[in-house]
């Protein structure tokens, strides 16, 4: 099947070439990262058809792929035994595996560092391994999902592909195609596949922003083609920030709004009935996932390398990240009214992962409360259905497990903080049988009539 984009048409042989092979499903993808972004990513370009080569550097995700065995619970358990089954997937951590592909698609962390600065190591390390095995003659689309700061793609990844990897410089744009498309994944989210979200793609070139356009078209209902990867990689960020910002916004408003003794959230439910020129955004404990709490921060570096301070960006990560600390104070202040110091308490938390009804735990603010609360002398049990132990995480380890949420748990706590607010949690329980409710997400409205004392935090 020849390709309908004219650029392709009178491109390049090489590109030519590999424009048929996305046309008639016969190329191969290999995806780089099997996370929350690159295994439902996987399991889309399989179902378009695709033969799909999955990378990672874990040994264990691959030898649990291979057994057909999930690892991420929100995505369910059919998804990896129908690729386990699948002749068309190929799990694998060798970096020699993934020669065959005709397509590299980078699905790597992009964390922050100490200092709040882009840590962008794992695309580095891809790229170049990706360069390594890419040195035949034959025509490549390398495309990059990870979130990043605007040139990434064009600087970095191309950088790392001819400078580590070993690709000739002059081949980029003539055999090697570089484009940059952001992932969109919003785990949990019932009713909504990888297929179904828009993309955004653009090139380091119209050659390469053509192939990767027609490549994602193959695979997702509607593909918006934009002027270059800086421009993909910019609005990113921008949904990102403005996430950022206006939850910041009403984390804010709700310290305001208790101090004159407001309900923040009957004031969202109220101004929700404007039908124009609003949007509801809704406080917590912090942020947690990789794209609010990390994202933001990618534009302010890139903002100062500029000369510009993004002010918005850094208020809104200041108040955010307070966040925590201000849960464990409200706790405190709930503690006091008691009579008991938070030092010896017993405290009981209701969910650690970052979102309800996921097991994804990435930048999840329990983990900052609850290395508070240890530091603060209490004794610190969680209870989540999702995640039976709690795992160690970059910054933070706790030697710690789910206990069981039964009438004695609840009742023999100093006090209930709520974090998250899975849906598999027995709400009417928790109003029944705690004492002291320190609710951060509104869940006292599901609990019906509650004998606990309740503090919003």
């Amino acid at each position: 099947m020849q390709p309908d984009d004219p650029r392709l048409t009178t491109a390049p042989e090489p590109a030519t070439r590999l424009a048929r092979l996305i046309a008639d499903r016969e190329a191969t993808v290999a995806i780089i990262g099997l996370g929350y972004v690159g295994l439902p990513l996987a399991h889309a370009v399989h179902a378009a058809g695709f033969r799909v080569i999955g990378f990672d550097v874990d040994p264990t995700k691959i030898e649990r792929l291979s057994r057909g065995e999930g690892y991420l619970k929100h995505l369910g358990a059919d998804l990896t035994r129908k690729l386990a089954s699948s002749e068309r997937f190929t799990p694998t951590a060798d970096e020699s595996g993934i020669a065959p592909a005709d397509i590299i698609v980078l699905c790597v962390p992009t964390p922050l560092g100490a200092h709040r600065d882009p840590d962008l190591t794992y695309v580095e390390r891809s790229a170049a391994m990706v360069g390594r095995v890419i040195r035949d003659d034959r025509a490549r689309l390398v495309a990059l999902e990870s979130t990043t700061y605007p040139g990434t793609t064009r600087e970095t990844l191309v950088a790392a592909l001819t400078n580590e990897g070993g690709v000739g410089e002059d081949e980029i744009g003539q055999r090697v195609f570089v484009a940059y498309s952001p992932e969109r994944e919003d785990p949990g989210r019932p009713g909504v596949t990888t297929a179904q979200i828009p993309k955004l793609v653009g090139g380091v070139d119209p050659i390469g922003s053509a192939l990767a356009a027609s490549f994602y078209r193959a695979v997702v209902q509607t593909v918006h083609e934009v002027e270059s990867a800086e421009v993909a990689e910019a609005a990113k960020l921008l949904e990102n920030v403005y996430r950022a910002v206006n939850i910041a916004l009403v984390n804010e408003l709700k310290i305001v709004f208790d101090r004159l003794g407001i309900d923040v959230w009957q004031v969202i439910e109220a101004a929700k009935t404007k039908p124009f020129g609003f949007q509801a955004f809704y406080p917590g404990p912090g942020l947690g996932g990789h794209c609010i709490p990390i994202d933001p921060f990618y534009l302010a570096w890139k903002a100062k390398s500029v000369g510009h301070n993004a002010r918005f960006i850094e208020l809104a990560g200041e108040i955010n990240s307070a966040m925590p600390a201000r849960v464990v104070d409200r706790l405190a202040e709930a503690l006091n009214d008691d009579g008991k110091p938070v030092r010896g308490s017993s405290v009981l938390v209701l969910g650690i992962a970052y979102k309800p009804n996921v097991d994804d735990i990435r930048e999840t603010p329990a983990a900052e409360i609850v290395r508070i609360l240890g530091e603060r002398g209490a004794t610190v049990s969680y209870h989540d259905p999702h995640v039976p132990t709690f795992p160690a995480m970059r910054r933070y380890r706790f030697e710690l497990a789910s206990v069981e949420l039964t009438p004695e748990t609840l009742a023999s706590a100093d006090a209930v903080l709520v974090v998250t607010d899975h849906d598999a949690i027995d709400w009417r329980a928790v109003g029944q049988h705690a004492r002291l409710i320190v609710d951060t997400r509104n869940a006292v409205s599901r609990m019906g009539q509650t004998r606990a004392r309740v503090r919003r935090a």
